[in-house]
Order: structure tokens, then sequence, then C-alpha cells
């Protein structure tokens, strides 16, 4: 029978089975699924390797620096830095130590750091609980950063993170917890820089990242019913980016429009608009479309925070515009 799994219940797999083949895997932070109800899921983690999780004070700059120095001494941490937002106390550890040992070291030092956090706008989390990094994050060479979108992907993902020896950021998605899809088998590794597509189509293309790409798979299923037929491509990872199958999904629809929950501006959305643009540019038949956040800081007011939130509605405008020229 083909199972089906939540993206919790597949992200805690994914440690359980890290852990059990390495005992060099810790767990710096035993709330990696937030307060919501996904959260007992991880007392599992804790009843199987008491000694290897560890429950650290609030201090995501402390503990940030503590995963890379264990990282830097042969061990491979996952450090747990909750919600987005806070990730910026950590910034100096992630972005200035993490990113730059390697080559700062001319190569003696490596640094498998996972860090880990809950992204984006969550729900009446305001602006300092809504903060989404990714696209800040892609803006500091030397880290892999990862923003799966399924149970299947997060899995597989996690285990590629969690095994490499550079240090990797996965910005994973409150509202995806409960997601579920059927699980590949058998379940393995997925690399980094290989994009998936997760629908095909050949009207255009429509790149979705992280909770993106299940509002682009909503919006492609109300195209179809209008004769549209959209291609639903999810990188799973910016750094690295696999620009390979993102321009030759391009190539056979002629439209782009890309969704990301960032603000507009500097988002991983407009990297992207740009990279098609410049290498792939002969293939379009219509200038492309960024479905993003508003520039603004999200509201704590549910109908405010959805006014400025892009859901399938806003893709279905987009690609509409696009097909329109």
């Amino acid at each position: 029978m083909t199972e089906r799994q939540s993206y919790a219940r597949a992200f805690v797999d994914a440690l359980l089975e890290a852990m059990e083949e390495d005992a060099s895997v810790s767990l710096i932070g035993s709330s990696p699924l937030g307060l919501g109800p996904q959260r007992g899921l991880t007392e599992e983690i804790r009843r199987r390797f008491p000694d290897r999780v560890f429950d650290p004070p609030t201090a995501e700059g402390g503990i940030a620096a503590l995963g890379v120095g264990a990282a830097m001494a042969g061990a491979r941490p996952i450090v747990d830095l909750l919600t987005g937002s806070f990730g910026f106390l950590a910034w100096m550890q992630v972005a200035n130590e993490a990113a730059v040992a390697h080559l700062m070291s001319g190569g003696r030092l490596t640094c498998p750091v996972t860090f880990h956090c809950l992204e984006g706008v969550r729900g009446a989390g305001a602006p300092q609980h809504s903060q989404t990094l990714h696209a800040m994050l892609w803006n500091v060479p030397g880290l892999e950063i990862v923003v799966p979108a399924t149970a299947a992907d997060v899995h597989g993902l996690m285990l590629t993170a969690i095994r490499s020896p550079n240090p990797t950021f996965v910005c994973g998605h409150a509202k995806l917890l409960g997601h579920e899809v059927v699980m590949p088998d058998p379940r393995a590794p997925i690399p980094f820089g290989r994009a998936d597509i997760k629908r095909r189509g050949r009207d255009v293309t429509i790149l979705g990242i992280s909770i993106g790409v299940l509002h682009a798979l909503a919006a492609a299923e109300d195209l179809a019913r209008e004769g549209i037929e959209a291609e639903v491509v999810d990188p799973r990872t910016l750094a690295p980016l696999d620009e390979a199958t993102i321009l030759e999904s391009v190539s056979r629809t002629g439209r782009l429009v890309v969704v990301d929950e960032a603000p507009l501006r500097a988002s991983a959305a407009s990297e992207i608009a740009a990279m098609v643009a410049e290498k792939g540019f002969r293939y379009l038949r219509a200038p492309i479309r960024r479905v993003a956040r508003a520039d603004a800081p999200v509201p704590f007011s549910p109908p405010l925070e959805a006014a400025v939130t892009p859901g399938p509605a806003e893709i279905i405008r987009a690609v509409r515009e696009a097909l329109a020229g």
C-alpha cells in the first residue's frame, strides 16, 4: 500500500534516519515543528536519542555559534532557529562564520551544520513572526539553501543537508507542516540543485518557491478548467539552483510566472526572473511575471495579512496577463 505522510512526519523521519546512521548528528533545539499540533512528533527523537537532543536557552546567536563550532570540530549538528524572524539574531554566525569557514581556512575546515527555521506568513504572526529569509540568505555565498514544499521533498532534502560537508539552511514553512503527499518507495536522499516538475503543461511555466508550489498547483487546477495547461516547477533548492530545468521548461511554454512569498524587491522571484531574462530571452513570448508579497510589513489583522500575501488568485491573474502577451 502506498503511504501518505505529512510534511512534519517526513521531516521527523529524516532526522531519525540521519541520527540512526551517524552518531555525530545531534539536534540543538527541540521544537523544529513550532508550537502547533505537530510539535509532539519530535518527542520520538528525544526518546530514541536523549543524549543528542539539547534544549538551549532562547539565544539564537549563541546556539548558532555552538552549532558552527561543533561542525568545525567534526560533528553534524542540526540547529533549530524556530521562527524565521529569529534567524536575524544568528545572522553573524550564519553569514560571517559558517558560510566563509571553508574559504578562510584555505580548505582545511568544513562546517557541516544544518540550520532550520519555519519562515513566512504563518497566520496572525504580525511583522516580527512573518519574515521570509531565503532571499536574504541567497545573498550570502557559501551557504546551501533548501526550500522544500512537500513531505517527499523535505525527507530527501533533509537527508542530503545533514550529510553535506557544507553549511546548509533549510527554510520550511509552518503552513506546510500538515500537508500530505504520497511518499516515494523506496525513499532516498534528493541531490541539491535538481528541480522537480510537479505538473506538466504546455502554455505557461509557473515556478513556485516553498509554499508557492502549493499555490501554483491550486492555480494550475483552476486554469485547466479554462483550457490553460500550466507547468509547475519546484526548484527545491536555491543554492545551488537548477537553471537547466527552469530554462528547458520556459523553452517549451514560452511564458514564465515566478511565485515567491518573500517581498517583491530583491526576492528570489526577481533573481530567477533575471536569470531567465539573461539566459533564456529567446524563449519568451511575453514578459516574465512575478507574484510576491507586497513590500510592506505583514499586518496582524487576518484580512490585511491576506491582502499583502500572494495566493492562487494572484497567480491566475499573472498567468492571464502573460497569456495576453
